[in-house]
């Protein structure tokens, strides 16, 4: 069993979907069940609109899970088990302030020294604790770790060994004792019995303290892997705060889902995300062994160029189906090899499609206008173009080049595109006169 679980504090980001990715390209290739669990015990910031955009974001990306497991609809047990850990004295009460936390950090790394909680508050008897409540300040509870030692076989890593508290005690309960990540994540864990967990290792503290709660509440172990964090270019991490990289930004973008998928399951290891694999194809050749343990970058201008290369080789039928168009094959073969996105393909689509008029007038020289009308073809076919403009060329002094461009500019506004030969054959003929009628006019 594996899962996703994503706090909706934000919307997906490329580094968030990698991990929910490689979960369940995992799972599938081993016959295992994938669910997606909602992390929103943190309802200052969770929001419906991001749970909302992540079950939207998964399934256009293909990601399908077995069922939905809500955080916040599961306090009654993370209550149950702050009791038994309380009752058991694994947690311990804390009542330094957050400033007065950060000030004691601040101390030992200008000492040169890791920023470990000093565990100030475990020293604090019973009756100073009662008095400390009693004048009405609330605890938070951190886990009180011991001196034996953590370690694991990680599955991208290898082996990882915490020893001699090189970790502080985690808070794992609030001061109103609402419980945090560290805890959650191991309960659900447990109840819903997943075998392997695959995420980023800025996770890898995590891990260490979790390992000790998957102990103490005498539930299996899962397998873990920690593959390196998603960087910009710029070297800073991936945020669900900005709507940079995001799957929404994306998708508006109308990037194909397999060029993105493709391209977060393949970054990172010895495999070309320019080659373009179905899911299928991908989950039977994942292999967990292939990701580096180094950091990778994204670079959103490789969405783009794959992206690109990915649509001049796609049939009719599959464009339609991934991108709601109505184009006809005739139209998307003639414009494929000239475009870079399917919104470029659109406008292309609506210039030969509709009535066209530009802004400014073609400025000519007199009489090209006329020349220009007088031998247009009566037959509108792929000899059209060559045919026109060796007539005009024949009638009126112009340089080839400044012709052809001149004359794509009247008749699709722009300067450069597909082949004009196999262009004109999308464009009536008498929508062909009257943009020359309509966007030039000759010099007085």
């Amino acid at each position: 069993m594996l899962r996703f679980a994503p706090s909706p504090t934000g919307f997906l980001h490329m580094g968030n979907i990698r991990v929910a990715l490689v979960n369940y390209l995992y799972a599938k290739k081993n016959n295992l069940n994938f669910f997606l669990r909602i992390d929103d015990t943190d309802q200052e910031r969770s929001k419906i609109e991001f749970i909302e955009s992540i079950i939207e974001d998964l399934e256009w990306l293909g990601i399908h899970y077995k069922k939905v497991i809500k955080q916040s609809e599961r306090i009654s047990k993370y209550k149950e088990i702050f009791d038994f850990l309380k009752n058991k004295n694994f947690i311990y009460p804390c009542f330094e302030s957050a400033d007065e936390l950060s000030l004691k950090r601040k101390i030992l790394l200008k000492q040169g020294k890791p920023p470990i909680y000093d565990r100030t508050s475990l020293k604090l008897k019973k009756s100073e604790i009662h008095s400390l409540i009693q004048s009405g300040k609330r605890p938070h509870w951190r886990l009180k770790l011991d001196d034996e030692t953590i370690e694991w076989s990680d599955m991208i890593h290898g082996k990882i060994v915490f020893s001699n508290l090189s970790v502080s005690d985690p808070v794992v309960f609030r001061s109103d004792e609402m419980p945090l990540f560290t805890i959650t994540s191991v309960v659900d864990d447990a109840d819903t019995e997943v075998s392997h967990i695959f995420r980023g290792d800025d996770h890898i503290t995590n891990t260490a303290a979790q390992i000790k709660l998957f102990k103490l509440i005498d539930a299996k172990i899962p397998e873990f892997g920690h593959f390196p964090l998603i960087k910009s270019i710029s070297g800073q991490g991936l945020s669900k705060r900005s709507d940079d990289f995001s799957v929404r930004q994306f998708r508006k973008q109308k990037v194909s889902q397999l060029v993105l998928i493709n391209y977060l399951q393949k970054i990172g290891t010895n495999q070309s995300f320019e080659k373009i694999d179905d899911m299928k194809t991908l989950y039977k050749n994942f292999n967990i062994n292939n990701f580096s343990k180094n950091s990778v970058f994204f670079d959103p201008n490789d969405i783009e160029r794959i992206n690109s290369k990915y649509l001049k080789n796609l049939d009719i039928e599959t464009v339609k189906k991934t991108f709601n168009v109505n184009f006809e094959n005739k139209f998307w073969l003639i414009v494929r090899s000239n475009i870079n996105s399917i919104d470029e393909a659109k406008e292309w689509f609506d210039l030969v499609q509709n009535n066209f008029l530009i802004e400014n007038k073609i400025i000519l020289k007199k009489p090209l206008k006329s020349i220009i009308l007088k031998f247009i073809p009566e037959k509108v076919d792929k000899d059209l173009w060559s045919v026109w403009t060796n007539k005009i060329l024949e009638n009126f002094e112009i340089k080839p080049k400044v012709l052809y461009i001149t004359l794509r500019q009247i008749l699709t506004g722009k300067k450069y595109g597909p082949s004009m030969n196999d262009l004109l054959t999308l464009i009536r003929k008498d929508e062909i006169i009257k943009r020359v009628e309509s966007n030039c006019e000759e010099e007085d």
